[in-house]
């Protein structure tokens, strides 16, 4: 027992209740975050009318639907395909878990207002599949929309919206992982990496016909909006009083 004391003292930046702590509120507010995304509006009608206004608005905007045009860029690799796939699935819950968990550990000081952000952006999103539930591309094969990946799993159907499109959160997390990581990392390799991984995720959830353009549009909007309301938070924790600075 003294030996993991003594390393929690070691490795963790303020030990191990404060880092249990983090971890309960993370994984506490995803497993609410499923839930109650889970149970935002499923009407069908209404989200599919909504997917189509979508089109209809791009159509009349750019005149071209963007999103067919990156979806033939890639399925013409095998492996542009599949590690759009790859980041589809994976750069909600894995990225940004490791990322918390990285900048936590090695660079404590922004750790509160990274968690901050991807928990505010999460809940405006929230806030956005209730209002607007919209179809994703993939709904719309007579419009030449195909998916690149799998959505026909039990688990997807019971825990998952299918309805939740606008706006994008995986455009909306990976701009504020990128951001948060290309401002924490040293090397210029590893920043410019993190700059780019936001243009890459952008592309995934586009090329696996999973969101609109405007559905990323909407998600960096709710990024930026998340990223400049939690640049005043520091101010608000110092003066609510050392116990809730502590938790934080």
């Amino acid at each position: 027992m003294e030996r993991v004391v003594a390393l929690g003292q070691k490795v963790l930046p303020r030990g191990w209740l404060h880092f249990w702590t983090q971890f309960a509120l993370w994984i506490g507010f995803y497993v609410t975050y499923l839930a109650v995304r889970a149970v935002t509006d499923r009407n069908t009608a209404k989200a599919l009318t909504n997917g189509r206004r979508v089109i209809s608005f791009e159509y009349h905007v750019f005149h071209h639907l963007y999103e067919l045009s990156v979806q033939r860029i890639a399925d013409s690799s095998h492996f542009l395909l599949t590690a759009s796939a790859w980041t589809y699935w994976n750069s909600e819950f894995t990225v940004i878990s490791l990322a918390l968990l990285w900048v936590y550990l090695r660079r404590h000081e922004r750790f509160a207002r990274f968690r901050n952000t991807i928990l505010l952006a999460n809940v405006i999103g929230l806030i956005g599949y209730a209002l607007m539930p919209t179809a994703p591309p993939w709904m719309f094969k007579h419009d030449g929309f195909v998916g690149g990946v799998n959505h026909s799993s039990e688990l997807i159907h019971t825990l998952g919206n299918q309805y939740a499109a606008m706006p994008s959160l995986h455009a909306a997390d990976a701009l504020i992982v990128g951001y948060c990581l290309a401002v924490s990392c040293r090397h210029l390799w590893a920043k410019v990496l993190w700059a780019m991984w936001p243009v890459w995720v952008w592309f995934c959830v586009v090329a696996t016909a999973n969101h609109y353009v405007l559905d990323v549009l909407a998600g960096i909007a709710v990024a930026i909006v998340s990223l400049l309301a939690t640049a005043g938070i520091p101010k608000v924790v110092r003066t609510a009083g050392p116990a809730i600075a502590n938790l934080l």
